[in-house]
C-alpha cells in the first residue's frame, strides 16, 4: 500500500487542480493507496474544498488546530499513515504527482530506505534558489550524506524509516535530515520541477532562516565548536595584543597609547559582537532544550475526515467532473 501525504495552507487555488492529478496518478499504479491532506491551520477555503475531495476514494483528512508549519504538518499525517511506502508531496503543484510511480519504482528496483529527488530545470527566483544552495550545502556537511537537492519535498520513505522517525518525538527538525538517521540505503532521482500554478510561497526569508537554525540545532554541535574555537583565538589575540600595547607604551610613552584609543574602542566592539553572537547561538540550543522539557506536542490534531478505502478502480466520472469546481464541505 502505498500513502501519499501533503501538508496543506491556504492552497484553495492550487487545490481544485492537484486532486485529480493526483488520484489519477494513483489508480493508474493499480495499487491500494490512500492520500493523506493534512490541513495546517488553513485561513481560506482550503479545507472545505479538502473534506469534499472526501467523495474521492482513499482520501483523509487531517485537521489541525492552528497553522504549526510544514514539518509538524507532516508528522501529523505521518503518525496516522497506513502504507508500506510514505510519499510526501508540497500542495503547489511545483513536483508533479505524476513523477510518484517512478519514485515509487526505484525505491522497489533498488530496495532502498529513502528515496529523494533533484529538481530539474528548476522554476524558481534566485530568492529561492540561493538560501536553498545554502541549506543544501549545511545538510551534506552536517548529515555526511551526499544527497544534491534537500529542499524538494517530493521524497518516498520505507515505513520502517517513519515509524522510527515519529517515535523520535523530537520538537523541531528538519525530516528529510532526520530520515538519514534511521536509513542505510538511499538515493535520489532527477524529477521535472514546475511553476507555482497559483497563490504565493509560504517560505519566506524569516522561515528559511529558522529551517536553517532547525537543520544546524537538532542535528550538529558544529556552531558551539565554532564558538568555542573563536573564543579561544579572541582570548589569546587580545593577550597579545595587551602584551603589545604595554611594550609600546613603555616604549613610546603614555602620548603612543593614547592616540590609540579608537582602536582599542574598535576592538572592544568587536568582543562585544562576538559575546552577543555567541549568547545568541548558545540561546537558540537552550531554547530548543526548553521546548523539548516541556514536552508540549508539536503538533494537535482536531479531527481526521475519513473517506472510502483507495484501490485501483477508476475514479467515478461525475466526482472526476466536477472536480475543478469544488461543493460545500461533506
Amino acid at each position: 500500500m502505498i500513502s501519499v501525504v501533503v501538508p496543506v495552507y491556504n492552497e484553495e487555488e492550487n487545490l481544485p487542480y492537484l486532486l485529480p492529478r493526483l488520484h489519477q496518478t494513483m489508480q493508474s499504479m493499480g495499487r491500494p493507496y490512500e492520500i493523506v491532506l493534512v490541513d495546517d491551520g488553513s485561513r481560506d477555503r482550503s479545507l472545505e474544498i479538502l473534506n469534499w475531495f472526501l467523495g474521492f476514494p482513499g482520501v483523509r483528512v487531517v485537521e489541525l488546530t492552528r497553522n504549526y508549519g510544514q514539518h509538524p504538518a507532516l508528522f501529523a499525517g505521518f503518525s496516522i499513515v497506513r502504507g508500506n511506502i510514505i510519499v510526501t508531496l508540497d500542495a503547489d503543484l511545483q513536483n508533479p504527482p505524476e513523477e510518484i510511480p517512478r519514485l515509487v519504482r526505484a525505491m522497489e528496483e533498488g530496495d532502498y530506505e529513502v528515496v529523494g529527488t533533484v529538481r530539474t530545470l528548476r522554476r524558481d527566483s534566485l530568492f529561492r534558489k540561493v538560501p536553498s544552495r545554502l541549506v543544501n550545502a549545511a545538510t551534506r556537511r552536517i548529515t555526511g550524506v551526499r544527497m544534491t537537492d534537500w529542499g524538494c519535498m517530493l521524497r518516498a520513505y520505507r515505513r520502517e524509516v517513519i515509524d522510527r522517525m515519529v517515535a523520535s518525538h523530537e520538537h523541531s527538525t528538519f525530516i528529510p535530515a532526520l530520515a538519514t538517521l534511521y536509513a542505510k540505503r538511499m538515493t535520489e532521482i532527477p524529477v521535472g520541477h514546475e511553476e507555482r500554478l497559483g497563490g504565493v510561497s509560504h517560505y519566506n526569508l524569516w522561515k528559511l532562516l529558522n529551517l536553517q537554525f532547525d537543520l544546524v540545532t537538532s542535528f550538529s554541535e558544529f556552531p558551539l565548536k565554532v564558538l568555542l574555537t573563536l573564543g579561544a583565538g579572541l582570548s589569546v589575540s587580545a593577550g597579545v595584543f595587551g602584551m603589545l600595547l604595554f611594550v609600546m607604551r613603555v616604549f613610546y610613552g603614555a602620548q603612543w597609547a593614547g592616540e590609540g584609543v579608537f582602536t582599542l574602542f574598535a576592538i572592544l566592539f568587536f568582543f562585544i559582537g562576538a559575546l552577543f553572537f555567541a549568547m545568541g547561538i548558545m540561546g537558540q540550543y537552550v531554547g530548543r532544550i526548553y521546548h523539548e522539557v516541556r514536552k508540549r506536542p508539536s503538533y494537535t490534531i482536531r479531527r481526521v475526515h475519513e473517506g472510502e478505502p483507495g484501490s485501483g478502480d477508476s475514479v467515478p466520472a461525475e466526482a472526476d467532473a466536477s472536480a475543478a469546481n469544488p461543493g460545500p464541505e461533506k
